[in-house]
């Protein structure tokens, strides 16, 4: 397993927040319910390669993303459908739409594996947002590990408050395992809800970088080395320059 560690840093970082990226990088390099290891560590690298897209700069300096014609900067390994997902994902998520969503659906790209893919990028970005902000460099992604998909599909999942199915509380199974711990069922929460083992990694890796579940309620909570109004303040700052309108 491939372990992330600060300790070269002059200042610490919290045991926790190592733990939990290395965790991540040991779910990302499994198989997963749609994708293989290897196909899992080929989007976390096309996350990264997205940074340096000459097409996504473009596309974001445009008046609409749509219109325009082009083709991103890849490293080959993914499907085109797949690739500009995790290009507009990663570059320009503010200004994603419905009627995009529905057309990388009809070329392949719908509901459950979009949802992985999308958990994927979003992940990779947390990881290499924090070493940057750190001053460090990326973490090597790991290698992938064999195994096949489970092509899990939670019987309760449907298409109804979002453009991709979520399971609401109500229709959680036993199969689904806990999808929503201490009660939080939020639509945040319920956003990676169809694809179970890909919610539970992102807030494992989400709420060490922000707050655990059972402090969100609490204003005056101590866990963290700066306040929650402090927390909220940066948080609502950082939200408004991507344009992130939860």
């Amino acid at each position: 397993m491939s372990v992330i560690s600060y300790d070269n840093l002059p200042y610490p970082v919290r045991d926790d927040l190592a733990a939990a990226q290395t965790r991540c990088w040991d779910h990302l390099a499994r198989a997963g319910t749609w994708y293989t290891g290897a196909e899992r560590i080929a989007i976390a690298a096309e996350a990264r390669n997205a940074r340096d897209c000459a097409y996504c700069q473009v596309q974001k300096d445009a008046l609409s993303p749509n219109a325009l014609a082009g083709a991103h900067t890849s490293l080959g390994a993914l499907r085109e459908v797949e690739i500009d997902a995790v290009h507009r994902i990663a570059s320009d998520p503010a200004r994603l739409s419905k009627a995009w969503y529905e057309g990388h659906a009809a070329d392949g790209l719908e509901g459950e594996p979009y949802i992985e893919l999308a958990s994927i990028v979003a992940m990779v970005m947390i990881v290499d947002q924090f070493s940057f902000g750190t001053g460090w460099q990326d973490h090597p992604l790991p290698e992938p590990i064999a195994g096949t998909p489970t092509g899990y599909r939670s019987p309760g999942a449907k298409v109804e408050a979002a453009w991709v199915p979520i399971v609401e509380p109500r229709d959680m199974t036993e199969s689904d395992g806990d999808l929503y711990p201490n009660g939080r069922v939020g639509y945040i929460q319920r956003a990676l809800s169809a694809v179970p083992d890909s919610k539970r990694a992102y807030w494992d890796l989400a709420s060490c970088h922000y707050l655990q579940m059972e402090d969100i309620p609490d204003w005056d909570t101590d866990a963290r080395a700066i306040s929650r109004p402090q927390i909220e303040l940066i948080a609502g700052r950082v939200s408004a320059l991507h344009q992130c309108l939860y």
